[in-house]
């Protein structure tokens, strides 16, 4: 199946006035949307032992819509067993959020919104969280996903995953550039383009760059299928961004203020997310999942060091920003009532005895500096930007510095405080990250003791290392291997997602590699597995 957007088939509504996005062709999904009626099929997220938020997106005729949510066991919908109303309008583009309580513990359930004149949402499926001892539970984690380099085979693929009990995604769900911006020479793989077609800046770009992401039938199939638990990154607003601007955002695109208000409500409007900027979710006695925020909220501007190779005297500048501005204490990424909250919420999981500490990074923690045979990897093609970046890379690991200063090595400070926070309450941790669009495994360590592991996901469909390189990716994956002592493997050269199973004395992932991204494929495999039994905090 061909998935295009093209300004035919996607009508811009509700953010402009007009009603609603049409969306022909997706007959799997229902009837072909309409200019009005439910437009993006049906979300859950928020997850609970109890309780589940429910999403969808209705437009109606007038300056309003009232829907309602059922919930049943089973797909017929003979028992209701709960559910819920709210009003829905433009104010809010027109989506639904709906959090219904009472329900039962690791327990799946149907639902469907149905609107006052009886018409009805596809019917998604959820599943509540455990309570007590649960003998399992699979994750699946994505992040970086650019609508332009690819189909979303690994939305598709865990979607129809039977032991998967929830997602999750660690950011970069959408893409803020123009059209051509940030995508394939070649142009857009089958022409998905997403709307609108410059870079997205106001409320109304926002909307209606998330309505393109959302009608991929992958995206709406994952959805549909399990609850998802969401954090924002950076391209959710622009690239880099941090709490008072961002790299891609210029002073003629207006106050970072607004674009950063917008960004987010766009957001909160179209993912199935609370309102809480950070929470943490029980699974029962088995692990207690924490969603943070890196982004917006608290991270301070991250420094930049390329420019000291072009001193003088480099080694001399290098060093004097390695032992001064690099090691700044006032330096976060999560801000510090976010910090204090993590540690203490943290501290109660482990009091409580449960068995693992799961954190969500937009970023990775792992250190990492770049192997000084880097420049001999670089296309002679690569694009000046990712040909300057390798050198500077090559040029601050000599002197100890991490390859990038917009994850966590650019804050040692904060990564410091974290893990020995963590080494401290005793945690069993486990971190799960993203942005990278690579595949990689870590021992965390902190004052030369083990601290907890990382596994960090590879993309959906953005590009890797291997769009700037001539070598082979198993030569890339064994240097970076040997350069770095808390990375013990990697892959920079394919997509797909991570699946996470936890067990009691045991989390295993596996990095699942789909076969392709240039056609809509199920074909996918494992390529890696890592596992960390408890009470260890480094990999077996």
């Amino acid at each position: 199946m061909t998935f295009r957007i093209d300004r035919r088939s996607l009508i811009l509504t509700g953010t402009l006035g007009l009603g609603a996005y049409a969306i022909p062709g997706f007959a799997a999904q229902g009837p072909n949307w309409i200019v009005d009626g439910f437009t993006h099929n049906v979300a859950s997220g928020e997850p609970s032992a109890t309780s589940m938020l429910l999403w969808t997106r209705y437009v109606g005729k007038g300056d309003s819509a009232k829907l309602r949510v059922e919930l049943s066991e089973s797909a017929d919908f003979a028992r209701i067993l709960a559910g819920g109303e709210a009003i829905t309008g433009p104010w809010r583009d027109w989506t639904t959020k709906i959090t219904v309580a009472g329900l039962k513990p690791g327990t799946r359930y149907f639902y469907r919104f149905i609107a006052a004149d009886g018409t009805m949402s596809p019917v998604g499926r959820t599943k509540t969280l455990p309570e007590g001892d649960a003998p399992r539970f699979g994750i699946a984690v994505f992040s970086c996903s650019n609508l332009p380099y690819g189909y979303f085979n690994a939305y598709g693929h865990a979607a129809a995953r039977d032991d998967i009990d929830l997602a999750v995604h660690l950011g970069d769900y959408i893409y803020e550039y123009q059209k051509g911006g940030y995508a394939p020479a070649s142009g857009a793989v089958d022409g998905r383009w997403p709307l609108p077609d410059g870079e997205i800046i106001h409320l109304a770009d926002y909307r209606l760059r998330y309505a393109s992401y959302r009608a991929d039938p992958d995206l709406q199939a994952l959805h549909a299928a399990k609850p998802m638990i969401v954090s924002w990154d950076d391209h959710e607003s622009t690239n880099d961004s941090w709490e008072g601007g961002a790299q891609n955002h210029q002073a003629n695109e207006g106050e970072w203020s607004i674009r950063r208000a917008a960004s987010m409500q766009a957001w909160r409007e179209w993912m199935p997310v609370s309102d809480e900027p950070w929470k943490a979710y029980a699974i029962g006695s088995l692990a207690t999942l924490f969603r943070t925020e890196t982004r917006l909220l608290g991270r301070t501007k991250p420094r930049e060091a390329a420019a000291l190779i072009m001193a003088p005297d480099s080694a001399a500048a290098i060093a004097a920003f390695r032992d001064g501005p690099w090691q700044d204490k006032a330096m976060t990424m999560m801000g510090w009532e976010q910090e204090a909250w993590l540690a203490a919420e943290m501290a109660r999981s482990v009091k409580a005895g449960t068995r693992w500490q799961l954190v969500g990074f937009g970023t990775i923690m792992g250190r990492t500096v770049t192997p000084k045979q880097a420049t001999e990897w670089i296309s002679p093609d690569a694009p000046p930007r990712a040909q300057a970046y390798v050198k500077a890379g090559v040029a601050l690991a000599a002197a100890g510095l991490p390859m990038n200063f917009d994850n966590w090595g650019g804050y040692p400070a904060a990564r410091a405080r974290f893990l020995s926070s963590a080494q401290g309450m005793g945690a069993n941790l486990v971190v799960l990250a993203g942005d990278s669009h690579n595949a990689w495994a870590y021992d965390l360590a902190q004052d030369g003791k083990a601290a907890g592991v990382e596994f960090a996901g590879h993309s959906v469909s953005s590009p890797g290392y291997e769009g700037s390189i001539k070598v082979d990716p198993k030569l890339v994956a064994r240097a970076l291997v040997e350069s770095n002592p808390e990375l013990k493997w990697c892959d920079t050269s394919r997509r797909g997602y991570m699946a996470l199973t936890l067990a009691p004395d045991r989390v295993r992932n596996d990095w699942i590699f789909v076969d392709t991204i240039q056609q809509r494929s199920s074909a996918a495999s494992v390529g890696h597995s890592a596992t960390v039994m408890r009470g260890r905090n480094v990999m077996a």
